[in-house]
């Protein structure tokens, strides 16, 4: 059965004007339905949006805008699995791997906050610094946090083990 076909009687152009504006994700294994903004909220907050959104608005290459995302994907895509959880509980040296890139790439962003201070100066200059300065120190909280929590889990396991443990002598 066909549709009924709705027409514009203002012509096609004010209706690809109408569209919503398309939902961009640079966010990598973002598979979810939250939004890049949304994850940035989640994991650095508020004024990190703020400020990232600035900053997107002025973007020259993007290279520490797309390493800010990486590490965002790849905190936001553990947290969401616990498989991978699993596994990086398991493979304590794999967790600590993953725990040095993360860092590497904000200080990756950290050396070109400060080779850009050199080369740009001026007041818009300092302005962008001081918002990828404050950028970098809410991920590196948060990979900070991310690898916190695998010592609380490693725990949390330790004591259900333990409980489930003396449950099972009890039954026997």
């Amino acid at each position: 059965m066909n549709a009924p076909q709705v027409f514009d009687p203002h012509g096609a152009a004010a209706a690809v004007a109408a569209e919503p504006e398309p939902r961009l994700r640079e966010i990598p294994y973002n598979y979810t339905s939250f939004s890049d903004r949304e994850i940035v909220i989640r994991l650095l907050g508020d004024e990190a949006w703020r400020a990232l959104d600035e900053l997107r608005a002025e973007r020259r290459t993007g290279r520490s805008a797309r390493m800010l995302y990486e590490v965002l994907g790849d905190i936001w895509v553990v947290r969401r699995n616990p498989y991978l959880q699993d596994d990086l509980l398991d493979n304590p040296k794999r967790r600590a791997l993953l725990i040095e890139a993360l860092n590497h790439r904000l200080n990756e962003i950290e050396k070109r906050r400060r080779a850009d201070m050199v080369e740009h100066g001026d007041e818009a200059g300092r302005e962008r610094a001081s918002r990828v300065e404050m950028l970098v120190a809410s991920a590196r909280g948060a990979v900070e946090a991310f690898a916190a929590e695998f010592a609380t889990m490693a725990e949390l396991r330790r004591r259900a083990t333990k409980v489930l443990g003396r449950c099972t002598q009890k039954d026997n």
